[in-house]
């Protein structure tokens, strides 16, 4: 593992992403103190696993429910509409 200072790091970053590329770990500190990390991108991509949040996240009842006041701000509501308590039709009105 390599240390550099933030200096350094400035100076030389070209060089220290080729080496970070090539699988040579590179730290940064500040004041002799470890601060960050430099890693390649590509090792943090690969599939990631399925079923992470299982059993974790619940929907309560009427999650999926329509709501007939957001529907209305984006179809708008026609006098119709008010009297049913929602925006049929869906979709830009008819000229």
């Amino acid at each position: 593992m390599k240390t550099v200072n933030i200096q350094e790091a400035k100076t030389h970053l070209s060089r220290l992403i080729e080496e970070v590329t090539r699988g040579e770990e590179v730290v940064i500190a500040k004041a002799g103190k470890p601060m960050v990390r430099l890693v390649p991108v590509g090792s943090l991509s690969g599939p990631r696993p399925l079923g992470l949040l299982a059993g974790q996240v619940r929907e309560t009842e009427g999650w999926w429910a329509p709501d007939p006041e957001l529907e209305a701000l984006f179809y708008g509501e026609d006098e119709g509409d008010a009297a049913s308590g929602g925006a049929a039709g869906r979709g830009p009105k008819a000229t």
